[in-house]
């Protein structure tokens, strides 16, 4: 496909040990890159959804004077995010013999059919690299994206296994974890000069244009317009957007930019909600976590989305920015019918705004999927609720799955909102529930299937949080 010239950006990375800068299509993917203009046919295209994991690769990126690395589906990557960053294929991690890992693979006959094994030693590899604690439980998180129907895992959790055992004996050096591991031959010696490299490569930020579709982790927009978004004019949020998290006057400020991996691993949100990284776990598998923004999740508007329904019962505000203008705006609102949402075409989010609890406000999560992980919501719900004395002083309560749009549960939490807690009065708001929602029969359920589902949910988040004020048998 001939490609308009004003399409084209220059982009510049490092993949493997040689500096790319090319005049290319931002919005190619990454896997596309790889194995059409470079030939490095290790990495696999599978599925193009982000579920197989054939196509895994590492993003390496320079943070606080340290390179990072995270595995991402580089069939969702445009290789517009990844400049001024690393790229890792399972070329770029051998060494003149098989490394440790490569080799455990081969020792355990974990290969499978052998196509996606790239992305396991990729994913493996990754999690070697950053995280000075290494335990089996986790090993399999970090493989979580990597889904293969060809055989059952036992060995390849028995490789995961072996690969901890040894690194673990190495007693790495956390502040020189690379150095050490390129000396015990996990890396190539390259790895050692990545973040010099790095450093040397001119990263010009571009700015938004009316014209220009806004990119923010892709995940979900490369799924489903990944072949028209070659044909468009393309800017990136992480070039506009913030990618931290912080606090200010109690107020919690996530940037758009921030992935939901950051959300997961943040102190400050861990401080706060002790349950969340479980909870968020629940999120699609790590690849996508690692590449899938706060700012894009909710711009996407997908009436299931985990984030979205999260951040409506926290009760959150938007902080959108055009080149001349900053607004506010309740999440609430945001929503104004499937896919629709007030946002204009020079504008984009850049925050996401909301109080922090207090000792008296406690906050759940719960969702149904077809499968426990890696699948996405026939229904969700969240709930944050303040009590005093065991009478709701405050409470916003949402759901998805069940309506066009994300929806904040307005009837039933302005219902629940001042009453003493009870089996009874949970039994009303479900009736008042039930006439706010307008689910439809579709793949993940009947409407009626549905109704049931957020009847259920509403049940959980008081039993789970009101156990001692809550007769289970009456709601059961």
């Amino acid at each position: 496909m001939e490609i308009e010239s004003f399409m084209k950006q220059n982009v510049e990375f490092i993949l493997n040990n040689k500096k790319i800068s090319v005049i290319d299509n931002p919005a190619k993917t990454l896997l596309d890159f790889i194995r059409v203009d470079e030939g490095l046919k290790g990495t696999k295209e599978g599925c193009r959804e982000g579920d197989c994991g054939a196509c895994t690769v590492l993003i390496g990126e320079v943070h606080n004077g340290k390179v990072k690395y995270k595995s991402v589906n580089s069939c969702l990557f445009p290789i517009g995010n990844a400049v001024g960053k690393h790229v890792v294929t399972i070329e770029g991690l051998n060494n003149e013999s098989l490394t440790p890992i490569q080799e455990e693979f081969n020792n355990e006959g974990a290969s499978q059919c052998g196509f996606c094994t790239p992305g396991f030693v990729n994913s493996l590899t990754g999690y070697v690299i950053e995280n000075e604690e290494l335990h089996t439980h986790d090993a399999e998180n970090a493989l979580a994206g990597n889904i293969c129907r060809c055989t059952g895992y036992a060995s390849i959790k028995r490789t995961a296994e072996n690969v901890i055992s040894r690194v673990n004996k190495l007693n790495i050096n956390g502040e020189e974890r690379i150095k050490s591991l390129v000396k015990e031959k996990n890396l190539p010696n390259y790895f050692l000069g990545i973040e010099e490299k790095l450093k040397q490569i001119n990263i010009n930020k571009l700015g938004i244009a009316e014209s220009k579709k806004l990119i923010g982790g892709g995940t979900d927009l490369f799924v489903q317009k990944a072949d028209a978004l070659l044909n468009e004019e393309v800017s990136f949020s992480k070039d506009l957007t913030p990618s931290e998290i912080n606090v200010v006057n109690n107020f919690c400020q996530i940037g758009a930019g921030v992935t939901i991996e950051q959300v997961k691993n943040s102190e400050i949100i861990k401080n706060y909600f002790t349950t969340h990284a479980e909870q968020l776990n629940l999120f699609a598998s790590l690849p996508i976590r690692n590449s899938a923004t706060i700012g894009g999740n909710i711009v996407n508007a997908s009436p299931i989305g985990d984030s979205t329904i999260i951040f409506l019962a926290l009760n959150s505000d938007l902080i959108i920015k055009s080149k001349s203008s900053t607004r506010k705006i309740k999440l609430s609102d945001f929503y104004k019918g499937y896919k629709d949402i007030d946002l204009f075409e020079n504008e984009f989010v850049e925050e996401i705004v909301f109080e922090l609890p207090n000792a008296t406000t406690t906050f759940n999560f719960e969702k149904v999927s077809k499968r426990t992980h890696l699948d996405i919501a026939s229904v969700n719900s969240a709930i944050m609720i303040s009590t005093i004395d065991g009478t709701i002083d405050n409470i916003v309560l949402s759901a998805g799955g069940i309506s066009p749009i994300p929806l904040y549960l307005e009837k039933t939490s302005r219902f629940l909102f001042s009453q003493k807690i009870n089996s009874e009065i949970v039994l009303e708001a479900l009736n008042i529930a039930q006439l706010e929602i307008s689910p439809i029969s579709d793949i993940r359920g009947s409407d009626q299937y549905k109704k049931l589902l957020l009847s259920q949910l509403i049940k959980a988040h008081f039993i789970k949080l009101f156990s001692e004020q809550i007769d289970v048998e009456v709601l059961l």
